[in-house]
This record gives C-alpha cells, structure tokens and sequence, in this order.
C-alpha cells in the first residue's frame, strides 16, 4: 500500500491538486503496482487509469460510484468479483491482457451496468470459450463495441434466440396467423371441358340463377359455401425436448433443433 500512497501523493503534487473533490481523473498507469490503495476519498473520481501494473485483484473502488471510465488492461487479475458491480455509471471497461477464467463471474459483476457501451476482454481465457462472443452480447445488451468490434444485429438477434428461447417462443406463437385465399382449385383435364357456344347474343350478360345455381340438397349447400371460407394457419415450435441455456453450455454433445408444429383452422 506504502508504493501507490507514495505514487499517488507525487501525483496530486506534480498537479497541483489540493482538494480531494477536485480530482476527476487519475493516471496510476505503467508504475508497477501490486496493489491499490482505497481511493473512495476521490467521491467526484470519473476517470482512472490503472493499466500496466501487476495488479492480480481489485479492492480500491468501494465508493467511487461516478467512474465513467476505468482502464484495467495488461494486468494480471484473476478475479474482479465483488470490485466493479456498484459501478452503474461506467462506459468504458478495459479488462483485456489479463488472466480472468470465470466468464459467469465477470458477467454478474458487469450485467448491472445499463450505460456500459465499451467493453474489452480479449486475450483473457474466458475469450477463448465456445460462444463467448454471443454469450457476452446477451448478458450485456447495452454493450456497442465489444474487444474492438461493433456489435451487430444479427448477433443480437442470434443471442436472442440462443439464450431467450422463452422470448421467441412467445414471439413465434402470439398473433402470427397467415390467412391463405381458399381451397386449392380442383385440376382439370383440359380436353373433358366442354365449352358451349354461344349462338344467342341475348344470353350474354350477367345472370345470378345461371351462374349460381341452386343446391338442390341442404347438405351440399353447407359443404359449398365451407369451401369458401378462407383457412388460417398457426405455426409453432415446441422446446420441450431443447435443453435450457445452462445445460447447453455444459452439453458435450449437439442438441436437436426444435420441432415445429403447424395448426391448420377454416
């Protein structure tokens, strides 16, 4: 503790600074550090650089609830639980070149964090783990550029329907219907359809009993006109047999997609 005072102290000196509130920003970066003292004293503290040090945990932050802006990369944590979830304002998190391994962890330290818009894990283990990227995009959807990258829709959408299969089951089963424009027409042979001629010019013209006649038999009547009647059809997917987001991360082996189910109403 006695190496970041002695930093810390040469820096405010250097800055002239001589009022704790008046502290907005920090730069400890590249001093060789192993640990840091608490800075909850610096309570208007917006922006802190602690990259390139050897800092292997995180304890110094309790009550700098304003950072905007924390800079934590070629370290070596391991673990930052319990040391940025109060952090609700930050937008900016650099954790990358480090040696953190339990990805759930770090995402129930940061999945609180509704401003956090930058986000760098890369060159961590937990990087190298099978859905890492998508798993990440789903657990902090106000995250806009992850390890360098833009985070795009599409991925959005695929995590949406990875990870929130209750969602999209809801999405694809509510108000969907499609109405088609009847029964399929019967086929006809071209050559047993006999065509009259007409010789009469007055029996040009429109006529309702000629071209609607009348069902002699009640039942056949019923059966043309449900025949008329236009058919909506309802398509769903059951997820029963789809293990749930926990088991697939753990699964070793594939699982099969789900089926669809297709109802039919006239």
């Amino acid at each position: 503790m006695a190496d970041s005072e002695k930093v810390l102290k040469q820096l405010l000196s250097n800055r002239r600074i001589r009022k704790d509130k008046d502290v907005e920003e920090l730069y400890l970066s590249d001093k060789s550090l192993t640990e840091v003292c608490d800075l909850q004293r610096f309570r208007y503290l917006r922006r802190l650089w602690l990259n390139g040090n050897k800092l292997r945990q995180l304890n110094c932050l309790s009550e700098n609830y304003q950072l905007s802006e924390v800079y934590l990369h070629n370290n070596e944590l391991v673990d930052i639980t319990g040391a940025l979830r109060h952090l609700t304002c930050l937008q900016v998190l650099m954790l990358h070149n480090n040696q953190l391994t339990k990805l759930d962890r770090i995402l129930t330290e940061i999945n609180k964090m509704q401003s956090l818009k930058t986000l760098n894990l890369f060159n961590n283990p937990v990087a190298q783990e099978s859905g890492y990227r998508l798993f990440v995009v789903h657990s902090v959807p106000s995250v806009e550029l992850l390890d360098r990258k833009e985070v795009l829709k599409s991925e959005r959408d695929k995590a949406r329907k990875i990870y929130n299969q209750e969602q999209e089951k809801i999405r694809d089963t509510i108000a969907f219907g499609r109405r088609s424009d009847g029964p399929p027409l019967p086929v006809y042979n071209p050559l047993d359809i006999h065509i009259p001629v007409r010789t009469d010019p007055g029996d040009i013209g429109n006529s309702y009993l000629r071209d609607c006649m009348p069902n002699e038999d009640p039942e056949e009547a019923v059966n043309a006109r449900r025949l008329n009647k236009s058919i909506a059809v309802y398509t769903s997917f059951d997820w029963s047999k789809v293990p749930r987001v926990k088991a697939r991360r753990t699964a070793e082996e594939m699982f099969d997609s789900p089926e669809i189910i297709t109802h039919v109403y006239r």
